[in-house]
C-alpha cells in the first residue's frame, strides 16, 4: 500500500514532531473547517452510497499478542486503536498493524518484542477511552501506539470535540501506563485511498486535516510523540475492499512506524 515518502511538512523539529507551522497550516491552509463545510452535500450524497455498496470486512482469526525472540531490554508494545489494529483487511490477525510493527522493531533493533493488540472496527477516540482502555490488563507497557482518527473524522466530529476526546485518551493512557512512551500514528491522507471517489476523498480528508491539527498540538503539549505520516500508496497494497490495508500494506506501514519510533525514543 505505501512507500516510503517525505514527512507530513517536509520538515521536522528537533524534538522529532512536526514544527508548528505544519500543525498550523496544514494540506489545505488556514481555510479547511469553511472549505470541507461546502463539500457536506458531497460527504452526504456520495456517503450514503458507499455505505450502501462498500463491501464489508470482518476481523480476521489469530493471536492478537505475542512475543518475538531477541536480545535483552525487552520492548513491550501496545497497539490500540481502529480496524487496522484489528487487522481488518488480511487472512490473520499476525499480518496486521499490531505484529508489523512488532517485527520491524525486533529486525531493526535486534531487541525481544513482547506485543499486544487492541483494537475494534469502526472505533472512534471515545470508544477507545471508554471501552478499550479501561479493560487493558495491567503491564508494563514501554511503548504504545495510538492508531486512531479517521473515523471520528468520518463521523464529522468536530475539531473541539476531537481536541476534548484525544486529550482524554492520552491522559488516560499516562495514568494508566505512566512508564510508557507514546506514540500517534497520524491519519492516512484519503484522496489516496482507492476505494473512496476522489471528491467523497477530498472532503473526508480535509475533515481529517482538522483533526490531526489538533492532534499534533495536543502531543506536543502532553509528552506523545507524532509520528510522521506515509505520504505515497500502491492500490496492491490495500485489501479488497479498497479501503482498508491489505498485507503489504500493513507491512510498509509497520516498517514505516518502527523506523520513526526508534528514532524518536533512543532505542536505536
Amino acid at each position: 500500500m505505501l512507500k516510503r515518502g517525505e514527512p507530513f511538512s517536509g520538515s521536522i523539529s528537533e524534538d522529532g514532531i512536526e514544527p508548528s507551522a505544519a500543525i498550523e497550516h496544514g494540506r489545505y491552509g488556514r481555510f479547511t473547517g469553511p472549505l470541507s463545510l461546502l463539500g457536506l452535500p458531497i460527504y452526504v450524497w456520495q456517503g450514503v452510497g458507499m455505505r450502501r455498496r462498500s463491501l464489508r470486512l470482518s476481523p480476521p482469526p489469530g493471536p492478537i499478542e505475542g512475543r518475538i525472540d531477541g536480545a535483552a531490554q525487552e520492548i513491550r508494545l501496545l497497539v490500540i486503536g481502529d480496524s487496522s489494529v484489528q487487522a481488518v483487511g488480511v487472512n490473520r490477525q499476525e499480518e496486521g498493524l499490531a505484529n508489523c510493527i512488532a517485527r520491524s522493531l525486533s529486525a531493526m533493533s535486534g531487541r525481544a518484542i513482547r506485543w499486544r493488540a487492541a483494537g475494534f472496527n469502526s472505533a472512534t477516540v471515545p470508544q477507545l477511552t471508554s471501552h478499550v482502555l479501561p479493560h487493558l490488563e495491567p503491564r508494563d507497557f514501554t511503548h504504545i501506539v495510538v492508531s486512531a482518527g479517521i473515523n471520528d473524522a468520518k463521523n464529522w466530529h468536530s475539531a473541539r470535540r476531537f481536541n476534548r476526546d484525544f486529550g482524554h485518551l492520552i491522559y488516560g493512557l499516562r495514568a494508566r501506563f505512566p512508564g510508557a512512551i507514546l506514540f500517534w500514528n497520524p491519519i492516512f491522507n484519503l484522496r489516496l485511498v482507492p476505494g473512496l471517489p476522489r471528491q467523497l476523498a477530498t472532503v473526508l480528508d480535509m475533515r481529517a486535516e482538522l483533526l490531526s491539527r489538533r492532534a499534533r498540538q495536543l502531543c506536543r503539549e502532553r509528552g506523545m510523540i507524532a509520528l510522521p505520516e506515509m505520504t505515497a500508496a500502491e492500490a496492491k497494497g490495500f485489501a479488497r475492499d479498497g479501503f482498508h490495508a491489505g498485507s503489504m500494506g500493513y507491512a510498509a506501514l509497520g516498517a514505516h512506524l518502527a523506523d520513526h519510533m526508534l528514532g524518536n525514543s533512543g532505542d536505536e
